[in-house]
């Protein structure tokens, strides 16, 4: 079977609120900024991110470097 798109799921591992403004935005601008696009799925207690197959092990280096700025 052939797939269209294999994305691979991160989870963020972050409790916020889900009134929050900017956190989606800040690793969406994170990410796109590397060419790499993200799907979203934002959760009461975890926000998931899927981002291509391809993609996935700079997306950890890119989303891990952001988390050690805060």
């Amino acid at each position: 079977m052939n797939y269209e798109y294999i994305a691979g799921w991160i989870t963020l591992m972050v409790h916020s609120s889900l009134a929050a403004v900017g956190l989606t935005a800040a690793f969406a601008h994170a990410l796109a900024q590397q060419n790499i696009s993200c799907n979203v799925i934002a959760g009461y207690y975890h926000d998931h991110i899927f981002v291509s197959d391809d993609d996935v092990q700079q997306a950890l280096v890119i989303l891990n470097n952001l988390g050690q700025a805060s």
